[in-house]
């Protein structure tokens, strides 16, 4: 047997689920093979420090809140209960139980069986007030916990999942607006950095925000991205933006459309 068949039996081997005869074949060929008795030994090492990871488990708070809800929930099945909150609470008690491997995924769903759950409970009764706000507060700050990890990410695709992430979210916090600005202003994807225009201009509102997009127009070399800013600007009657737009003119290099536009936004502006 060649050495591809039997490394693909190493999983069965380490865990002692191969029978004994394909076992014993495995041990004869280890035994004269060197390169897949180093293959073995690394992995037997790997296997014997994974087995003394501790396991893990959700915090207390989580718990807490899971049970706590459980308990709500059996009361309110005695006066009758819809079938998606029993999906939601399905749903949250498959959450808990994740394992890192699958962490992003699972994180995704339980945001949205959350945000489920938070709207479900505003049918309820006056009582529940304060938990629907925890609840929704909760949502919020997981989402833009989300969004800045996934803004990190190498990959493009993952980016722009993160930025999306935040036109969910309802207040920002300085965090969240520091990293769409950021990535407005340095990624190197152009579809990100539009797609970072039409998140801040969901926030345009928050204090520094107004400011940034105007700054931005000097640092972006792409006229897609130039083009979607004008039109921002212009759109929220940012007159702060005109200086920024005679500035722009100035460059030889600019984009005759780009030009077009911010000339004619600056007669808008003015």
């Amino acid at each position: 047997m060649n050495c591809d068949k039997i490394q693909d039996r190493f999983a069965d081997y380490l865990t002692g689920d191969l029978e004994e005869e394909a076992r014993r074949e495995v041990k004869d060929h280890i035994s004269a093979c060197d390169s897949c008795r180093t293959e073995i030994e690394n992995l037997t090492a790997v296997w014997a420090k994974l087995g003394v990871l501790p396991e893990e488990q959700p915090s207390g708070e989580l718990r807490h809140r899971f049970y706590s809800m459980l308990e709500a929930y059996k009361g309110e099945m005695a006066a009758g209960q819809t079938p998606a909150r029993a999906r939601f609470l399905s749903g949250w008690r498959d959450w808990i139980s994740f394992r890192r491997p699958a962490f992003a995924t699972s994180f995704s769903i339980f945001l949205l069986l959350l945000g489920v759950g938070t709207g479900l409970l505003v049918s309820g009764s006056g009582g529940k007030s304060a938990r629907l706000t925890s609840l929704q507060k909760e949502v919020q700050d997981m989402r833009q916990t989300a969004a800045l990890s996934l803004l990190s990410q190498p990959s493009a695709s993952e980016r722009l999942q993160g930025i999306s992430y935040t036109s969910a979210v309802q207040s920002p916090n300085t965090k969240t607006l520091e990293a769409l600005v950021n990535t407005l202003n340095t990624d190197p994807n152009p579809n990100v950095r539009l797609a970072a225009v039409e998140a801040l201009y969901l926030f345009r509102n928050q204090p520094g925000v107004k400011s940034s997009l105007v700054s931005a127009l000097a640092v972006q070399d792409s006229p897609l991205v130039q083009i979607a800013l004008i039109d921002l600007l212009v759109e929220i009657r940012e007159q702060r933006a005109a200086a920024a737009l005679e500035a722009l003119i100035k460059d030889e290099k600019l984009n005759p459309d780009v030009k077009k536009l911010a000339e004619q936004g600056i007669k808008q502006l003015i």
